[in-house]
């Protein structure tokens, strides 16, 4: 029954995902009740503080998860690829700048101040998120080197202390008064704590608590535990995404503005178009096979929104529109990542690595 469960929602994740946000958009008040319950306040080293909220605790177990559900096998495997997974995290890393850039200076006569800096406030925040654990997930449905993608998920949220306040601070200078101020505030001292506390050191414990219990898995024979795991990890996705939405999506109802939001779609779509072109690139630079070309479009296609809407909704809640390109991203690279794995991955090898 619990495969039967897993399998319907993922086979049906976007279309979930799509009613998830509709349900935060005419029914916020339980995901705003979820977002309300806190378990405390961490200080950090630096003098920084995380509040605990059930978001982060829900965030930090969907990253355990992901980490647990790592195979050791194919984390062994990563040596062979070191040249080509540092590579597509630079561009992962860089990439998102370089087109943010360009997107500011075609946008920046924008009728509405606010707007134009709510949207690259949140871009900010996709750029700087380290890539998608559900990037191997879909690797993985197309064929893709499995080990490729866990290498380029692992170094970039084992990286993201250090790589997201750099692109955030780079992005303050795009913006300008309070949300400059924020975008500054969040690199130095907002992000630090959350990244290392919520993001890698759950991943972490997932990855070794993996390797001290040795539970054997691969794909022709899963374990027990295995859907459980999944289900959980889908049911706790799409109750984040509800939650986290419930906090601007209502007043998309009560105030519309069309414009908006078809300029946040169309920039989005750019954007992530851009982030699946480089995978690309860089797969026929190294003559890359299928398999890996796979994995590169995914990885550097999909970032981890989730985190970065939790982000947004701890340090940003004066400025909810921001969350607005991250929503819009989300449903984006979930739906692009389908049309390439239906559509566009070349059937034929391209070269050998």
């Amino acid at each position: 029954m619990i495969a039967k469960i897993t399998h319907f929602i993922h086979s049906n994740f976007l279309v979930l995902l799509l009613a998830s946000y509709i349900l935060a958009t005419i029914a916020p008040d339980f995901g705003l009740y979820l977002r309300s319950i806190n378990f405390g306040v961490i200080h950090w080293f630096d003098g920084s503080t995380l509040k605990i909220s059930l978001s982060v605790v829900m965030l930090s177990m969907l990253l355990f998860n992901a980490g647990f559900g790592f195979k050791l096998k194919e984390l062994k495997e990563l040596k062979r690829k070191r040249l080509i997974i540092i590579t597509g995290f630079l561009a992962n890393l860089i990439s998102p700048l370089i087109i943010v850039w360009l997107i500011h200076f075609l946008i920046l006569n924008w009728h509405n101040f606010d707007e134009l800096q709510n949207l690259l406030v949140g871009l900010a925040l996709v750029a700087s998120m380290p890539i998608a654990g559900s990037s191997t997930a879909w690797a993985q449905n197309a064929d893709g080197n499995i080990s490729l993608s866990l290498g380029l998920v692992i170094l970039s949220t084992f990286a993201s202390p250090v790589t997201t306040p750099l692109v955030l601070t780079c992005f303050s200078f795009l913006t300008t008064g309070d949300y400059a101020q924020d975008l500054f505030e969040l690199s130095k001292h907002g992000t630090k704590a959350f990244l290392i506390l919520a993001v890698v050191i759950p991943s972490l414990l997932g990855i070794v608590t993996k390797m001290v219990i040795k539970i054997k898995t691969n794909d022709n024979s899963p374990t027990q535990s295995q859907p459980i795991i999944k289900l959980l990890n889908l049911v706790n996705l799409l109750l984040l995404n509800y939650s986290n939405a419930s906090i601007s999506l209502p007043t998309t109802i009560q105030k519309p503005d069309w414009d908006y939001y078809l300029l946040i779609l169309v920039v989005t779509i750019v954007l992530c178009l851009f982030a699946f072109m480089a995978g690309f690139v860089i797969a026929r630079f190294f003559k890359c096979n299928r398999a890996d070309m796979a994995s590169l479009m995914f990885g550097l296609g999909m970032n981890n929104n989730g985190t970065g809407l939790v982000l947004a909704s701890l340090v940003l809640s004066d400025h909810p529109n921001v969350m607005l390109p991250l929503i819009f991203y989300t449903l984006v690279q979930q739906i692009i990542a389908a049309i390439i794995d239906k559509y566009l991955l070349p059937k034929e090898k391209i070269g050998v690595v």
